[in-house]
């Protein structure tokens, strides 16, 4: 994604869509505007844009019935969904859905623009990949990281991790040991066949039980095992500190 990245806004405010294209215009990118999702979902099969801000709450369709429509389109479109209101089901059913991030109105410009750069760098491995098989921590991490300003996906099984890390450019993957089918060590000795290069960091609430997964796990070069409950400042700080080395 370079300096001319296209970008979709999606909002029945048309005041808002015609500002924002404008602005995102000046600053050199490649911005264009919907009115509804309807019309969201014909220029997404006319074109791929690299990231779309979509507002959650539209009349006919809103923004989560109109995001699951564009995956089915563009499986790898980046989305980040924004609003005014209190809708947390519509917001937990869009991050749920693999929405990349959450933007409140009024917006910030200054957060749009960070929000673009980390969609840029996601292209050239600054994207976070979870994979753990109980949603509400999947969920809840995945806010925190948005919120940090990562752009993050989630898998809830590692059939699914190791299909996302063929399609996208992962720098970092936190793995939890115990998933339903194939267990996280055998995921991430998978995964990393398939890119040699990328950093996982282990997770596990079953410190004794997996201690032979872990061990396995660190001698095939994994960065390190944590244990839950997370210490989430602690995870912040090494994930910084992993993607700058990267």
């Amino acid at each position: 994604m370079d300096e001319k990245a296209s970008i979709l806004i999606v909002d029945d405010n048309l005041g808002l869509c015609k500002t924002m294209t404008l602005i995102l215009r000046r600053k050199g990118y490649d911005a264009t505007s919907a009115k509804d999702g309807y019309e969201a979902i014909v220029k997404v099969k006319e074109r791929s844009f690299d990231l779309i801000f979509m507002d959650i709450k539209m009349p006919l369709m809103d923004g989560v019935e109109t995001y699951k429509e564009i995956k089915k389109i563009r499986p790898d479109s980046v989305v980040f969904m924004m609003t005014a209101y209190a809708v947390e089901d519509l917001i937990q059913e869009a991050l749920k859905e693999g929405a990349y991030g959450v933007l409140y109105k009024p917006l910030d410009m200054e957060k749009i623009f960070s929000f673009i750069k980390t969609a840029k760098e996601a292209k050239h491995g600054g994207l976070i990949l979870i994979v753990d098989d109980d949603p509400g921590f999947t969920t809840t991490l995945k806010n925190i990281l948005s919120k940090r300003g990562y752009s993050v996906a989630v898998a809830q099984t590692g059939e699914a991790a190791i299909s996302k890390v063929q399609g996208d450019n992962f720098g970092l993957i936190l793995i939890d040991l115990k998933l339903p089918t194939i267990n996280g060590l055998e995921t991430y000795l998978t995964i990393k066949k398939i890119k040699p290069e990328i950093m996982a960091i282990m997770i596990t609430g079953y410190r004794q039980e997996m201690a032979d997964l872990i061990q396995d796990a660190l001698n095939n070069s994994a960065y390190t095992c944590l244990y839950k409950p997370l210490d989430i400042e602690f995870l912040l700080n090494l994930i910084d500190k992993i993607l700058k080395v990267k």
